[in-house]
């Protein structure tokens, strides 16, 4: 079993930034691909990032790139998700979760998953 807890979040205005943090607890955390997903209000929960386990290969959703940036720490069986010039259509619940077994960007593919942390951008 795997428990995944989320931190960081909380309100900028448009164009600060925010690191989310996700620890891990159980074993394995090292051969683990990790991803964060988002969920506004009535909207579906959608990709943001990934990262393999080695933290040698990271995928964005498009809406992100350039501006994200997600990365593992092993050793401290975490990973992070650095978000820069934040808008205000970033607003949502932040998860983290992991592994993955099929499409990154399909949730269905992602096995644990942690409670989510609020971002809130405004004007």
């Amino acid at each position: 079993q795997v428990q995944l807890v989320e931190s960081g979040g909380g309100s900028v205005q448009t164009g600060g930034s925010l690191r989310l943090s996700c620890a891990a607890t159980g074993r394995d955390f090292d051969s683990y691909s990790m991803g964060w997903f988002r969920q506004a209000p009535g909207k579906k929960r959608i990709f943001v990032a990934a990262i393999t386990r080695e933290g040698d290969m990271t995928h964005y959703a498009d809406f992100v790139k350039g501006r994200f940036t997600i990365s593992k720490d092993n050793a401290k069986s975490s990973v992070y998700l650095q978000m820069n010039s934040l808008k205000p259509e970033d607003t949502a619940v932040y998860f983290c979760t992991g592994p993955c077994s099929g499409d990154f960007d399909d949730p269905q593919s992602w096995d644990y998953w942690g409670q989510g942390t609020q971002v809130t951008v405004s004007s």
